[in-house]
């Protein structure tokens, strides 16, 4: 193998681009803050020998932000992520990494220098090899424990200045559960059950698109490393004008449970697995985060909600009405945004009049409702796996929007935006760091594509032709068998047939030429050819 291939393949397996590295949870790293792990490469720290990167100090952007977070300093998530470190790798080029060991999103190669467009597919229009292979990825990363990531378990006064770290392992799958719970959850604001429950770095506001669209790139990138499968993509669920759950059969996400409707199907491999950060009042009330333990099992019981606040599932008018709006974030940019496209697409507003509504949940929020289960907690809504194939499709509103309009990056909000979602915010809680605004940009930057979104030609090739091909080459081997086999007893059949035509030409010229008297003879009245030789 090739040195080039190699480091390829390398750079896939080294550790990636999650919150907590291994590296950056030992007493050391968190009492000096200094998250600058070696990369082993070429042993050096940020792999700055190999030009990749180097150990830079962390600036926070001092904008102001929105008035719904009145505290500060409470919170470890408050100007991400100097409460556990003010110095991480900063990459240069096309490398990407809390090490700068990897290549930034849509480059590959040793170097990261070439480009590849990866395109994610509609669940419906997999092959039964790739949805059986979906599934069975999402198994192995609920049962598999991360090997380079950790969940902090405690807030960092807890710690004593970082010399006891609170942290704990967990798995592939629930690494993202976890994550998304700790983005959501409230501000404990000291002593049990103080909280402030009006902050979210994800949600009801101009973050919650790119901060989603970042989420779904680390977990795709996370299954292709357990894998080895580079070209795995996350499908998504196109659910315009769907009247139920449409993937909830057990050949996809898991069907009803004949014994309990909230339950999944005990057919479905989801039936056995267990939620974790389900639980947030009783965290708030014993002033704890969540710990990644297992609280029980999945719950899914769809359609049966408030109809209230769910009358229907969004509609493909629906999605048209929100594309065209035109501003991405107004107002005082959080769930009271009016004509806002975020806030419309989140479901906060009506996507007919634009203008925010209470007492409903729309659009986005609508699914969440509707599947009446863990999918329906914020906190929690990522233990259902329905929810990566739920988000991808709103990502894909999302580039919608962005190719109609081509908004500038001036078009997102620079300041006064709720705490953590200020373009110039780092998102939480990702090390290395992204700021916001950095994500205000087509999928086309990031190496990716919808189906769906392709020109014709492109979609004739993915949807129809490419699935072809796929499973000619899954069983190229039994074809080149079967040729090779064809071909033997053709071999044989021919010279069976060439022995027989000699021998009758043999016996031909015997009767010709050899024979003194006739098998049969004929009157001579008939003549003097026998039948012998007129046959």
């Amino acid at each position: 193998m090739s040195l080039p291939l190699l480091l390829f393949f390398f750079q896939f397996l080294s550790p990636s681009l999650q919150q907590f590295p291994r590296p950056c949870t030992t007493p050391d790293v968190l009492q000096s803050k200094r998250c600058c792990p070696v990369w082993p490469g070429d042993g050096s720290v940020c792999g700055s020998l190999s030009g990749r990167g180097f150990c830079q100090d962390v600036t926070v952007s001092d904008l102001p932000n929105g008035p719904q977070y009145p505290h500060s300093g409470l919170d470890d998530r408050e100007q991400w992520p100097l409460v556990f470190y003010n110095q991480t790798c900063q990459c240069a080029g096309n490398y990407m990494g809390f090490d700068c060991g990897e290549c930034k999103f849509g480059y590959f190669g040793a170097n990261c220098g070439e480009r590849q467009e990866s395109v994610r597919k509609n669940i419906f229009q997999l092959s039964v090899s790739e949805r059986q292979r979906f599934i069975s990825y999402l198994n192995l990363a609920k049962t598999t424990v991360s090997p380079d990531y950790m969940v902090v378990t405690g807030v960092y006064s807890q710690m004593n200045n970082g010399s006891t770290p609170m942290f704990t392992n967990i798995s592939v799958y629930d690494l993202f559960v976890w994550m998304h719970y700790y983005v959501s959850r409230d501000a404990l604001l000291g002593g049990p059950g103080n909280v402030w429950a009006d902050i979210d770095f994800a949600h009801e506001s101009a973050a919650f698109l790119p901060w989603h669209r970042v989420y779904l790139l680390f977990w795709e990138h996370e299954i292709r490393k357990l894998t080895g499968d580079f070209n795995f993509t996350i499908p998504y669920w196109d659910w315009r004008d769907a009247q139920d759950c449409q993937v909830c059969t057990d050949e996809l996400m898991g069907a009803r449970s004949p014994l309990n409707p909230n339950l999944i199907s005990p057919s479905s491999v989801f039936s056995s697995w267990k939620v974790i950060c389900s639980q947030p009042k009783d965290y708030n009330q014993r002033e704890v985060l969540c710990d990644g333990s297992p609280e029980g099992p999945l719950l899914r019981n769809p359609g049966n909600h408030d109809p209230n606040r769910v009358p229907r599932l969004p509609t493909s008018a629906d999605v048209e009405s929100v594309l065209s709006l035109t501003e991405y974030e107004t107002g005082l940019m959080d769930r009271r945004a009016n004509m806002s496209f975020r806030n419309a697409l989140e479901g906060f507003a009506s996507p007919e009049t634009g203008l925010a509504v209470t007492g409903q949940s729309l659009m986005h929020n609508s699914l969440h409702v509707f599947m009446n289960g863990s999918m329906s907690s914020v906190q929690g809504s990522a233990n259902d796996p329905i929810f990566l194939l739920h988000h991808a499709f709103i990502d894909s509103i999302f580039e919608q929007w962005l190719r109609r309009h081509q908004p500038p990056r001036t078009h997102y909000p620079t300041a006064n935006a709720p705490i953590g979602h200020n373009d110039g915010f780092y998102m939480v809680p990702f090390i290395p760091l992204y700021r916001n605004g950095d994500y205000f940009l087509s999928t086309k930057a990031l190496g990716y594509e919808y189906a769906y979104l392709q020109d014709p030609s492109q979609r004739f090739v993915q949807e129809f032709l490419t699935p072809y091909l796929e499973q000619a080459q899954q069983i190229w081997r039994w074809l080149l068998a079967a040729g090779l086999l064809g071909a033997a007893v053709a071999g044989i059949i021919a010279t069976i047939i060439t022995v027989a035509c000699r021998r009758r030409l043999k016996r031909r010229k015997s009767s010709a030429y050899g024979e003194r008297q006739p098998l049969l003879n004929s009157s001579e009245e008939e003549g003097s050819t026998s039948y012998q030789t007129t046959l």
